[in-house]
């Protein structure tokens, strides 16, 4: 009984950190799967060899360093995930075509409510936010696994010098260095445009700017859509390479590779600390409509500066908890009855 008691009081104990070492996780790897794979490992390696935890450092501490030797254990250093756009030139319309890489090439979205844990401080949850947008996380990947876990613990997590140089089992002086390295090529991200300005939280105007874009998608008003999208708005569309420059590109391409998405019906989800939706594309077989990608929004100066279409009919829709098919609506079914 009170083996038992035990057992499920460190249960709790370790479960309520998990949110959190998911959000670190996904900061080092750029996978929101295999964070949730990390921290299933630091849990269970925690749970396995606590009798061993001496209690030097808190609970909190103690997880984060396994999840970090986890996290680098994982990664070697050409761990490197990426958005199109860092791989390649934008592609003219005129030279479009899908050519897909591995999944383990890109950088993948991930729910805010699997990586944002609940914090009273507005800056804290604001930093945690801007943390885990695509911009950053593309800035993230260019540092070497130590130095992305340095400047995650101390720039996100606000760890001070001292801890971090336990956790890494280094000097104060090894984690500013490393600290002052990731900087600069973070700053260095920032002045190549890899920084996006994006609004958060939303305003009245921002909210209607969504309101319009769901309509014109839905809608497949290119008219609409075009009034909508800054002049230098980028499309990309993962698990494919190719990446859009432009609204007359980004709608030619809706209209023509594209236009099988027309008539598609989007679903709000919060991603990536930005707006989002989840697009679902007819589905002629049943006359409903079936998973078709999940959409990250970039919002800036009142337009939207990039939208990031993550296809994917098996993996993303779960992870968001949403339903692989929508049934047709009752008013269509009778209509073609």
């Amino acid at each position: 009984m009170t083996d038992g008691t035990a057992t499920a009081d460190l249960d709790v104990a370790l479960e309520k950190y998990r949110t959190e070492l998911t959000g670190y996780c996904y900061r080092m790897l750029g996978s929101s799967f295999e964070a949730e794979d990390a921290v299933q490992d630091t849990l269970v390696r925690a749970w396995r060899s606590y009798e061993k935890f001496e209690g030097r450092s808190s609970l909190r501490s103690w997880l984060y360093r396994i999840a970090t030797n986890v996290c680098l254990d994982m990664l070697s250093a050409s761990s490197k995930r990426a958005r199109p756009m860092d791989l390649s030139e934008s592609t003219p319309l005129a030279q479009a075509a899908l050519s897909p890489r591995p999944d383990n090439t890109w950088l993948e979205p991930v729910p805010d409510a699997r990586v944002l844990p609940t914090v009273d401080d507005p800056a804290e949850a604001a930093v945690a936010r801007e943390s885990i947008r695509l911009a950053f996380m593309a800035a993230l990947q260019q540092l070497p696994p130590k130095q992305r876990a340095v400047l995650i613990l101390r720039e996100v997590l606000a760890w001070r010098a001292t801890e971090v140089a336990e956790l890494l089992g280094t000097s104060v002086a090894s984690v500013n260095s490393a600290l002052q390295r990731a900087r600069a090529t973070l700053a260095e991200q920032r002045q190549s445009g890899a920084g996006a300005e994006v609004c958060d939280p939303l305003d009245e105007e921002q909210r209607k700017l969504l309101e319009r874009y769901v309509a014109a998608f839905e809608g497949y008003d290119m008219t609409a859509l075009t009034a909508l999208l800054h002049e230098d708005a980028v499309m990309t569309m993962p698990p494919f390479d190719l990446w859009l420059t432009g609204h007359d590109d980004i709608t030619g391409f809706m209209t023509t590779i594209g236009s099988a998405c027309e008539g598609s019906r989007l679903f709000p989800v919060q991603v990536n600390g930005l707006p989002g939706f989840a697009q679902y594309k007819p589905d002629p077989d049943t006359g409903g409509w079936s998973p078709w990608s999940v959409q990250v929004l970039e919002i800036s100066d009142g337009r939207l500066t990039g939208f990031h279409f993550f296809l994917d009919t098996k993996r993303w829709f779960p992870l968001f908890d949403l339903p692989l098919h929508l049934e047709p609506e009752a008013e269509e079914t009778e209509e073609g009855a």
